[in-house]
């Protein structure tokens, strides 16, 4: 049987987000630097162009403000942004918007748990791309992510 082209790219994508889940659970840096190589990897997958993960990229996505719509596009919400609850510095720790929790660093040079579980990081991707970016974020945008976390090392003087 023959394959078509995006029933191969469909294939390999898979393979690609599978091996997402078997990356070991020793939550430090290397292994959230293994995860974005993940990403990366499915994200090539998708794109043969896609050039590797960028922080600079990812920052940008960090701090990109969307508009929140309440089920009516004439009556948007406010803007937010993964900075919102996250601070402008990963390494900081942040807050919820609407409920006031506070939220543990997001960058694992900080917070050596943070990238624990591989399926954790999935499963908080997807739940928060859909309450800010309104869907879920594709591999780049996640590769991307990670990355930017990465360059973060330090907290914010205060």
């Amino acid at each position: 049987m023959k394959l078509s082209h995006s029933m191969k790219s469909s294939h390999c994508l898979l393979a690609a987000l599978l091996t997402i889940f078997s990356v070991s659970a020793s939550a430090d840096v290397a292994t959230a630097q293994k995860i974005a190589d993940k990403y990366a990897a499915a994200a090539k997958a998708i794109d043969p162009t896609y050039a590797g993960p960028s922080a600079e990229e990812g920052k940008v996505f960090f701090n990109r403000e969307v508009i929140q719509f309440k089920g009516d596009v004439n009556a948007p919400g406010k803007a937010i942004a993964c900075a919102s609850c996250h601070t402008a510095n990963p390494a900081d720790a942040g807050k919820h918007i609407v409920t006031g929790k506070l939220i543990k660093p997001l960058s694992p040079h900080i917070n050596k748990k943070r990238f624990q579980s591989t399926r954790d990081v999935e499963k908080n991707f997807t739940k928060h791309c859909n309450e800010v970016v309104g869907s879920d974020c594709s591999p780049q945008e996640k590769a991307n992510y990670i990355a930017y976390l990465l360059t973060e090392k330090a907290p914010s003087k205060k």
